[in-house]
């Protein structure tokens, strides 16, 4: 029997309603978009008539929408949430995701809660309280590794889902523990106007004032994939599997969507006792690529335990795949010896001195092939695992006929001369040998701006007689069925061996709608074996002999029921309600909480109140921190990254017990945060305190929210 634990949903990110219904169509299970307001993404916020047209849409395939209201809100403004939160109840929204607990103390309908990961979910005493006061869904912190959310899976009721994020960017510090924008610039990332100060350049120095790194971007860590990881967080009990991007175009939506929907579905087939939380069979027209699409490589994070690479210190842009190597220099154009093949307007960028320099390639012209090129083409790596199609290692697992494919491929190149739009003479650092990336592939980006996937939903189709005529009913996947019917004077068919499949080719041409003939549904499928699945016929035809039915009645009959079938699934699609909270009220694990807790409000502070907490400072945007205090939290520390870590000299000889974890101090122009490390719990502290500016800066209360294009 399906169950909800048994439901693997594909969570996946939109800017835009019309992005949404894109990632619908990609094959996501349920889609996550922002409001109108008091979303973690100011400049991806949407209408509520906007965010309607998108539930009509996904509910169509039992796809879900979970709305955005998770930055702290000022007491002037939790009368605008409660509306907004009603306002998303009415269209048929699935859930709301939230930060406030202040939200749960106002008259809410009665519409499904999952948690934020600016809840900062680490551990299970907290993941356990949420669920105990009515959040179904929690959104774990990045920064876990597989064993602490099993850990975390354990203690929860069995209905409650765990969904964490498994691709995308990554912010260094715990979600809803950084304050450095809020503190330089007065715009909080708790409010959604963070101005991204991790991925500036930073001098480290250490204690003495030696330089430790130059402007390396040391507070930027490389982005989440976790595509080699996915049965092990099933296996810990992740069911809800999230793709970052909320500020992210429709391409990049299009291709990550479909590369984790091609991996769920593989696993889907291995596990059959799971299945997927949404209808319908997606297919896609094009082959998903995550290293076409923007990362700063790729990383698993802490999933499988520390490591040194996670950083993306030379540059927090999309530096893209290695292309090849200038092979020649002309007087307005250059010369590339790459196995891949160029397009006019191709995006292009190499290294120097430490800065990323972009090309623009106006028009290109194929030169000549090389064969048994000089250089081997850069090994390409899939963005966080190995490709599929040609092994990274030839050894005893690939066959002959790989290594001979692989040896092919990197043998024979390809001459391509690049005129940029840039004067040659402008390209400093442009040389002979150096390598060339491309991060922006024009063929790429035109096949995904055109329609690059289809989704349907399996129906079977049973037509015959009634006793005025015909009836045709059509059941899908879920086991959902409409019926059709019409009064016809029966006729005998003249060619009684064509009648039978003139009705089916008739009946079978569903066209644009969201239906298409399959062999067996996912509720007859769980009693039936995949060899009586695959012979069952999708269309039954039942008459007393061979009849002539013209196609006009046929396809009266089939768009009827499919009218029909369409209002039935609408209206079997009801969204869950918000689950209860426990009876009496459960105790939050702690009975003080300081300004991390980021309590902005009365409600947020009478909920804390009602749970057994007895101190409540209020949060770091009500001002009441002035001096130095903790402006960022993160399990990221750079002594690790660089080797510095007391921990990793243990053992060596001649370093143990030369290598301490002194502060250090970070240095942005005039900036100036000092780095203090929490050995025991394997954490860095990111210490400073507010502007003046910032501190005498007035409330939401006082004056309109404003927010500020993205740095």
């Amino acid at each position: 029997m399906l169950t909800a634990t048994s439901a693997l949903e594909l969570l996946s990110p939109a800017k835009t309603a019309a992005i949404g219904r894109e990632a619908v169509t990609h094959g996501a299970d349920a889609v996550y978009i922002g409001g109108p307001s008091f979303g973690a993404r100011d400049k991806a916020g949407n209408s509520i008539e906007e965010i309607a047209e998108l539930v009509k849409y996904a509910h169509r395939f039992h796809a879900k929408i979970y709305v955005t209201l998770n930055t702290i809100l000022h007491d002037a403004e939790l009368e605008a949430a409660r509306k907004l939160a009603q306002d998303c109840y009415d269209i048929g929204v699935d859930a709301l995701i939230v930060q406030d607990m202040g939200l749960l103390e106002l008259d809410l309908p009665p519409i499904d809660l999952h948690a934020s990961t600016q809840c900062d979910i680490r551990t299970p005493e907290k993941a356990k309280f949420l669920a105990d006061v009515g959040f179904s869904q929690l959104v774990l912190a990045r920064e876990l590794t597989i064993e602490e959310i099993a850990a975390i899976r354990a203690v929860l009721p069995a209905q409650t889902v765990v969904e964490h994020f498994i691709h995308g960017a990554l912010c260094v510090a715990y979600s809803g523990q950084c304050y450095i924008s809020h503190a330089h610039t007065g715009r909080s990332a708790n409010r959604g106007d963070c101005s991204q100060a991790c991925r500036l350049p930073y001098t480290l120095q250490d204690n003495k004032g030696q330089v430790v790194a130059f402007e390396k971007h040391l507070l930027s860590v490389k982005d989440n994939n976790q595509s080699a990881n996915l049965r092990a967080l099933i296996a810990a009990g992740v069911r809800s599997f999230k793709i970052e991007g909320r500020y992210k175009d429709a391409p990049y939506v299009k291709n990550i969507t479909g590369h984790y929907r091609r991996l769920l579905d593989e696993i889907l087939d291995e596990q059959p006792e799971l299945h997927a939380a949404s209808s319908g069979t997606t297919k896609l027209l094009f082959t998903p690529d995550p290293d076409k699409t923007f990362h700063r490589g790729a990383t698993d994070y802490f999933a499988t335990g520390r490591k040194v690479d996670i950083g993306a210190f030379d540059a927090p842009s999309f530096v893209g795949l290695p292309l090849g190597t200038v092979s020649k220099i002309g007087p307005d154009w250059f010369e590339i010896e790459t196995g891949e093949t160029l397009a006019n307007g191709d995006g292009l960028n190499y290294l120097h001195k430490r800065e990323t320099r972009g090309i623009r390639a106006n028009t290109v012209k194929k030169i000549s092939n090389a064969l048994n090129s000089r250089r081997e083409q850069p090994e390409r790596k899939a963005h966080g695992a190995e490709r599929r199609d040609i092994p990274s290692k030839v050894g005893e697992e690939a066959s002959t006929a790989q290594r001979s494919d692989l040896a092919a491929q990197q043998a024979i190149q390809s001459v391509w001369r690049v005129w940029p739009n840039e004067k040659i003479t402008e390209l400093v650092g442009l040389r002979i040998g150096l390598d060339i990336n491309r991060n922006s592939d024009q063929a790429w980006e035109t096949t995904l701006a055109k329609k690059s996937a289809e989704r349907k939903i399996g129906v079977q189709m049973a037509f015959g007689e009634t006793a005025e005529g015909y009836a045709l009913t059509l059941t899908d996947e879920d086991g959902i069925s409409a019926s059709a019917s019409a009064a016809f004077e029966k006729q005998p068919a003249k060619n009684p061996d064509e009648a039978e499949d003139a009705v089916r080719n008739q009946l079978a041409r569903l066209g644009n709608t969201d239906f298409e003939t399959s062999p067996v549904g996912a509720s007859l499928l769980a009693n039936w074996n995949r060899e009586q699945a695959r012979s069952y016929n999708s269309i039954q035809i039942t008459w007393s002999h061979p009849q002539f039915v013209p196609s006009s009645l046929l396809n009266q009959l089939r768009r009827e029921a499919v009218e029909k079938l369409e209002a039935a699934r609408l209206a079997a699609h009801v969204p869950l309600a918000r689950k209860p909270e426990a009876v009496p009220p459960a105790k939050y694990p702690e009975e003080s909480l300081s300004y991390l807790a980021n309590v902005y409000n009365s409600a947020a502070q009478a909920f804390y109140t009602r749970h057994g907490v007895k101190l409540i400072e209020a949060a770091y945007e009500a001002h009441q921190e002035a001096g130095d205090v903790s402006l960022m939290i993160t399990r990221h520390c750079i002594r690790y990254s660089l080797s510095l870590c007391p921990k990793q000299a243990k053992g060596v000889i001649g370093v143990q017990g030369q290598v301490r974890a002194e502060p250090m101090t970070l240095v942005n122009g005039n900036e100036k945060l000092r780095l203090e490390f929490d050995c025991r719990k394997c954490e860095m502290h990111v210490m400073g305190k507010a502007k003046k500016h910032v501190l005498k800066s007035a409330p939401p209360s006082a004056v309109p929210v404003t927010f500020h294009p993205r740095a």
